[in-house]
């Protein structure tokens, strides 16, 4: 994973703050090094695979919100994503 090229697709799609991008890209970093897309979807995670799926997402969400709808949609399909889902903070969304 290209995590200098993710963080420009996610901000030229999504316009994150700072903070929120840096933990997406983080834990996207953390997903594909982990080879679970790759045994699940029988390919590797790729910067487009994300835009693509956090553009299904709910509108007016923000980043950390659409990853974490994505996650609990491959948590559904396939298990074993809760780890990488982005939790809240003592002052909200990240």
């Amino acid at each position: 994973m290209d995590s200098k090229r993710l963080e420009r697709a996610l901000t030229a799609e999504f316009d994150p703050n700072a903070d929120e991008l840096r933990v997406v890209v983080r834990q996207a970093c953390d997903l594909a090094d982990s080879g679970k897309i790759a045994r699940d979807r029988g390919h590797e995670l790729t910067v487009e695979d994300i835009v693509a799926n956090l553009r299904d997402a709910p509108k007016h969400s923000s980043l950390s919100q659409r990853w974490n709808w994505w996650l609990g949609a491959l948590e559904t399909a396939y298990g074993g994503y809760a780890e990488f889902r982005i939790l809240p903070t003592l002052f909200g969304d990240i």
